[in-house]
């Protein structure tokens, strides 16, 4: 009987020793893509080869690629990229950069988009409607974007419906195996603003707010409509929009007091987004 043991054990090693280890076998090739919101701008470190993209070592993408053990972390993520830059080469202030979808092929295995703000020059948007004086000195912005009966911002978010469901076609053509997560934008006006503090009245802070939250729904629908996941940052950021003190926020305001571009996210931002994206990514195996 001992020695049958000792025999099947033998063999119990032998067949250990020849299987690949696991974190080898389990490891994700994860793409990142996206634009500010995802490759941080001025977070420390910012790194390279793509200086130009202003990314950081310490975004989302590399901190959930820590967390679920990725081995090999392909963030393409670069400030102020639109759709057509996953496509084609973007320019930036430090140089032309690749497409982005150059960096998914075959192997990968995990992909996250963040795209679609800049299309529509949201981040522009939430900046022109900063108000120094409250009306009746100061204009109300968001009767600026309605012409004709139509809210500008809400027809040009339709209009990125169909390109987003052709985005995601061609990932999965270059990537069959990949797990793909669209991942939507945080909270960056709380419900009636918070003048003086963020100088954004309250009608133009609910309308910046409404906007935004219109852009997450769509995004949302069209990851179910082409059946992928979709990442909610908007939920988790709520409580930590550019009005909240500065230890709590996730998003700087327009006079930063962490490293980070107004109305972009912040260090402690993106540990937040990477708990969500890292629990999505990691709920679907």
């Amino acid at each position: 009987m001992v020695r049958r043991m000792l025999v099947v054990l033998a063999a119990a090693l032998l067949v250990l020793s020849l299987a690949p280890p696991a974190q080898a076998a389990q490891g994700e090739v994860y793409v990142a893509l996206g634009d500010s919101a995802a490759s941080g701008p001025l977070i420390p470190n910012q790194i390279g080869p793509d200086y130009g993209c202003w990314r950081s070592d310490r975004n989302y993408a590399h901190l959930t690629a820590q967390a679920i053990g990725a081995s090999v972390l392909r963030d393409r993520t670069c400030s102020g990229a639109e759709t057509d830059d996953l496509y084609n080469s973007q320019s930036t202030d430090l140089g032309d950069v690749p497409p982005q979808l150059d960096a998914v092929g075959p192997d990968t295995t995990l992909v996250t988009v963040q795209i679609g703000a800049n299309d529509l020059g949201l981040t522009d948007f939430i900046e022109d409607c900063l108000n120094l004086l409250p009306p009746p000195v100061g204009d109300a912005c968001n009767d600026d974007y309605v012409v004709g009966g139509q809210d500008k911002w809400r027809v040009g978010t339709d209009a990125l419906r169909s390109r987003l469901l052709t985005l995601v076609s061609d990932i999965r053509a270059r990537a069959p195996q990949a797990r793909i997560f669209m991942v939507g934008y945080a909270t960056y006006a709380p419900p009636n603003g918070c003048y003086p503090r963020v100088p954004i009245i309250r009608a133009d802070a609910n309308y910046i707010r409404a906007t935004l939250m219109y852009f997450n729904q769509m995004l949302a629908e069209q990851a179910a409509a082409a059946g992928v996941g979709f990442i909610d940052l908007q939920t988790p950021s709520a409580d930590h929009s550019p009005c909240a003190s500065s230890g709590q926020r996730w998003i700087e305001p327009y006079v930063p007091t962490s490293p980070a571009v107004p109305f972009h996210p912040n260090a402690r931002g993106m540990r937040g987004f990477a708990t969500a994206v890292t629990a999505a990514v990691t709920s679907v195996l």
